[in-house]
This record gives C-alpha cells, structure tokens and sequence, in this order.
C-alpha cells in the first residue's frame, strides 16, 4: 500500500489537490481632512507632500485618500463620519477648526485612530499632533528686522486662535532682537485660504507702510504683491519663492512625513498610544527654504545662528524678557514660557499694534 506522502504526491501531479490560498494583509486605510485645495503651495500642501512620503515609504502597507476643502464646522463632521464609513483606521484632521467635530465622531468609533493637527484635546483613540512653526515665525522675523527700512512690519493674520497669536508675537520678537525699533502691523482675513483677501491686506500693508511682509494664510497672493510693490515677504508652511522670486526672502515650512509615517508603522503594529507630539526644527517637523541672494551677510549670520541654537535645542523663542502691549511684563528675564502658556497665548508682545479680534 502506498504511504501518505506518496498518495498526497500522485494526487498532486495529477492536479487532483489544489495548492493552498494565500492572503495578503489588508493594507491600513488612512483618510486625510483637509482645509484647503491641495494645490502647489501652502498648509494643505505640505499635509499632502508629507502624504504621498507615506505611501511612498511604506507601499502596499496602506492605501489613503484625502478630501480637500472641508470647512471647519459640521461639514467636516459630515466627512470624517463618510471616511470612517469607507472603511478608514487611521485618519488625519488637519485644522484647528476640525478638533471638535473629530472629538465627536472618536467618540462614537472606538476602533479607528484620530490625530488632529494644532488642537489640544486628546482621547484614548484621539490624538494631537503641532508643529513648533512659531520658530520658523522667529528666524523670519530676524530677517525682517534686517532688511526693513521703514522699521513697520506686516502680517497678515487668518483666525485669532494661539498657533496664529504665537507666530505674530514670534516674528515680532525674532525683528526685535536685531532691531528694537520694530513695530508689527496685522491685518486679520478670517480665513485659512482666500487669494483675494490675502492680496487685499498684503496692499493694506504696503500702504501702510510695511515693507517686509509675513503670514499666517495659505496662498502666495502676498508674495506677489511684495514683489509687484518692490518690497519683501516669506513663504509659509512651504517654500513659495517661485511665486515671487525676487521679493521671497525665505519660508518656514512643514514637514509632516516623518510623523505621518512613524504613526502609521505603530497603527500597524498596534504600539500607537495616545497622546500630544510637538516637533519644530530639532526635530526636522519645521525647515527653512534656501535665503534668498539679496539678503546681506550680517542678516543671514545672525539668521543662521539662531536656527542653529533651535535645532540643537539650546534657544526657545518665547524666552524673557517678553512684555505685553501695555508694557507688563509677562516673562522675566531668562524665564521660558511654559507649553501650557504657548498652547493658549491670548495677549499681543509689546510693538504689535491694535488688538486681538473677539
């Protein structure tokens, strides 16, 4: 009689016995919220760079989409709910406006991840992510005060939220500190993206006399007024000098990827834990685009030492002395303001002019 092996063997040369299936893992959907359009510059941008990083880096691991142009309000309730329908575990809210609506819906689906970008509420399955851009803010600010000769500085401003009210006061005390005659003029638009409201504050500005220009928004609308009002500006959140080469003085920019890619390789594995993450230039979460030629050799010394104390983590921006608009003094000399104080700044510094919106 034959044995086991041999029957097994005959049955399988003659095709009798099919091998046995083998199936892949199914790849980890993430779902991206975006505020504004993708685009070639900008916040949502520099989300969707750092997306592609993702997929590029971890391949058949995960699959991701994004919805662009999502307002901050029930609408993106709306979606975040349609992304966790379609199957998504791990998804990305990517403004501050969204907190609220991705706290409701982690709530209610205890099996998906949330990370929300500049908020600061957390869950067991919620967590919240922030770049230090504010430093970014600060080494510009070093340039502005170099190069100004009017000593009036512009921003213009999107939401009177902390991340916004700590960039203006950054770039205000970065001027500062190489030109205490500096004084900061801010107009608000009252959104993230709107090229039209953007170009209209950035020609405010100018005619009120700003000649060195940054923001908190998203379009290159004040880059390109810089550069047809022969005055300068920043990039932000990724480098814009094609937009306006000649008046782009540097950018502060976001990378994301590293985080997007560690957080979905402990999704995967199944370490990610809750919880708050805040990287800036030591941590490569923020980078400065190349400094433009026309900057002179003093300003881009003191520029560079400067991102050199920050990326060795030896400098915080908002270390005293610092006082507010009337004078007071809000942090003593050599005092570094707590997170606590950062996550809710509330109060303009000392030479930024008007008052904070309601």
């Amino acid at each position: 009689m034959m044995n086991r092996r041999k029957v097994l063997a005959t049955l399988a040369a003659a095709g009798v016995l099919a091998a046995a299936p083998s199936f892949a893992a199914e790849p980890l959907k993430i779902g991206f919220v975006y505020v504004g359009p993708v685009g070639d510059a900008g916040w949502t941008y520099a989300h969707d760079q750092a997306r592609l990083a993702l997929e590029k880096e971890l391949g058949a691991k995960v699959k991701t989409s994004y919805v662009e142009n999502v307002p901050e309000g029930a609408d993106a309730e709306r979606v975040i709910r349609k992304l966790v329908a379609e199957g998504n575990k791990l998804i990305f809210t990517t403004s501050f406006g969204y907190m609220n609506a991705t706290e409701k819906v982690a709530k209610t689906t205890p099996g998906v991840t949330f990370l929300h970008a500049t908020g600061f509420k957390n869950a067991k399955n919620f967590g919240t992510y922030e770049s230090r851009l504010y430093e970014g803010a600060y080494l510009n600010g070093i340039l502005a005060g170099k190069m100004t000769k009017s000593n009036t500085l512009g921003f213009i401003a999107s939401f009177p939220v902390p991340e916004v009210i700590r960039n203006i006061n950054a770039y205000t005390l970065g001027a500062q500190s190489v030109n205490p005659k500096i004084k900061t003029k801010v107009i608000w638009v009252n959104s993230w993206y709107d090229p039209a409201k953007e170009r209209q504050a950035a020609e405010t500005l100018v005619a009120q006399g700003a000649d060195v220009m940054a923001q908190n928004t998203d379009s290159p609308a004040t880059l390109q007024v810089a550069q047809e009002k022969g005055v300068y500006a920043f990039g932000w959140d990724s480098d814009m000098s094609k937009f306006a080469p000649k008046a782009h003085l540097t950018a502060a920019t976001n990378d994301w990827s590293g985080y997007y890619i560690d957080t979905a390789k402990a999704v995967l594995a199944g370490t990610w834990k809750t919880g708050e993450y805040r990287g800036g230039l030591k941590e490569g979460m923020v980078k400065m685009s190349k400094v433009n030629a026309v900057v002179p050799a003093d300003a881009v010394k003191a520029f560079e030492e400067k991102k050199a104390a920050l990326q060795a983590g030896t400098f915080a921006p908002f270390t005293g002395p610092i006082k507010d608009q009337s004078g007071a003094i809000k942090y003593a000399a050599g005092v570094k303001a707590p997170d606590k104080d950062l996550l809710g700044m509330n109060f303009y510094v000392q030479g930024v002019e008007g008052s904070i919106p309601k």
